[in-house]
Parts: C-alpha cells; structure tokens; sequence
C-alpha cells in the first residue's frame, strides 16, 4: 500500500494541472475607464501580475506578441524610434529563429524583449517542468543574441493561465504582463485599414493602459503613428513596463531633497 501511495504522489507531481484553464479577458470599457476584469485582479495580484498600471497617471504602455514575422516589425520599431516610444516585446522561439536581426534591433533601440515562450503551448496543461523549459529556452537564446540577458516580464501563451501557473513562473521569477486594451488584429487576411486599428485603439484608451497589439498586423504598423500623436494631443506620456513595475513596488513618487 505504502507503494501505491508513494507512486500515486509522484504522479500527481509530474502530471500536467488539475485546475481549470482561464482564459484573460473582460468587457471592453468605452467610457475612459479601466476594464473591470472581475476575479481575475485578485488572482494576478496575488503573485505580481498585472495589466493596466492603476496609478492614475496619464501614461501608455505598448507592448506587442510577437510569434512570427509577418514584415512589418520593421515599420514599428520605425515609428517608435522616430517617436521616442518604449515598448515590449513578447517572443517565441519560432520569431528568435526565424527574424534575429529585429530581435537585436530591438535590444539595442532600448526596448523591453518578454518571453511568450519556446513553443507556444497552454501552460495550465504542462508540468511546471515543461513551463520552466519553455521559459528558459526563450531567455537563454535572446541572451546568446542580443545584449539582454535576463527576463522578468511573461505573457502567458494563448493567454490561459490559472493560480498553479501563476505560482509556478513567479517561482521561476517571472511577472505575469496582461493588458487592459486589445481587439481582433492578428488575423492577416482579414485587415480592414488602419482607421480601424486606430479606431478600436482610441475608443478603449483610458490612463495607464497596457495595450496589446500584433505586429503581424497591417494595420497596426500603418495605425502606430497617428495613434501616438492623437494619445500626446490628449495628454498621454509613454512607459517601459520596467517603469509599471517600478510604480507597483515603490506606490509613492521619489521626492529629490
């Protein structure tokens, strides 16, 4: 019997969850407010998640997923230099393959590369083992390749998650990045012209948001642009997510005497 017991507990170990999967999504908020995301703010707080910046400020953080290269990377980071605008961007093994150069180009115009893992697979159905191996593939080839050498941000593939896989990778030290703004812009054959990035951008925006954008979208890289310049005329600022998470662990602005 002791037997059984011991080989039923290591299974239990080594088996994918038991949990349920979450899939991160709310009601889009058209007022100007943050979206209400429900129970789901408390589970990512819990272990120091997040996906808007809740201090009140007036400032938007860009950030992309990046799972292949569709030609318009390029464009981004364009517009975003010639603004002077962070952004991060989440990678796969698939896009540090197949496009390096944007990779490093990344790096070296200051912005923020995050892990979208090796393979793309639903973490809430693999061990913590499989996520840990997933998560290290994608932190060790951006290292050999570019001037980064450490990950802290993740965005969890197909944006399922649950409280196991929440606790596993802060474990593995890494921080669950949400968002609180994104719409329908990955399929490639279905654009509809930048006013309608622009359009479902601009109708969500509301301070501190952390927008989700895909830049194997058309659309999107056309939209960039006029989507930083309408945020400046209404009085938007522009942060790292180094700058969110700085904000979360210090609540209180750092006085100079």
């Amino acid at each position: 019997m002791k037997k059984w017991i011991l080989l039923l507990s290591v299974l239990l170990m080594c088996s994918p969850l038991q949990a349920s999967a979450e899939g991160w999504g709310f009601e889009k908020n058209k007022q100007g407010g943050i979206p209400d995301v429900g129970r789901y703010g408390p589970m990512i707080e819990e272990h120091d998640g997040f996906y808007v910046d809740q201090s009140g400020e007036k400032t938007i953080y860009f950030t992309f997923d990046n799972g292949y290269e569709q030609g318009y990377t390029d464009d981004v980071l364009d517009v975003l230099k010639e603004q002077e605008v962070p952004a991060a961007f989440f990678v796969t093994g698939h896009y540090i393959n197949s496009a390096p150069d944007l990779l490093k180009r990344m790096v070296k115009e200051g912005h923020t590369v995050g892990n979208h893992s090796w393979s793309h697979p639903d973490f809430t159905t693999s061990s913590k083992e499989k996520i840990k191996q997933e998560l290290d593939k994608v932190e060790s080839a951006v290292a050999d390749i570019t001037e980064q050498k450490t990950m802290t941000f993740l965005r969890p593939p197909r944006g399922t998650f649950n409280s196991r896989t929440l606790e596993w990778t802060r474990e593995l030290g890494y921080i669950h990045a949400f968002w609180s703004i994104a719409f329908v812009d990955w399929e490639t054959n279905q654009q509809k012209g930048w006013e309608y990035a622009f359009d479902n951008v601009m109708e969500q925006v509301h301070p501190g948001a952390v927008i989700l954008l895909h830049t194997v979208s058309k659309d999107n890289a056309e939209a960039l642009e006029q989507l930083i310049i309408e945020l400046r005329k209404r009085g938007y600022q522009f942060g790292s997510l180094n700058d969110l998470l700085v904000k979360k662990l210090l609540p209180f602005p750092i006085v100079s005497l």
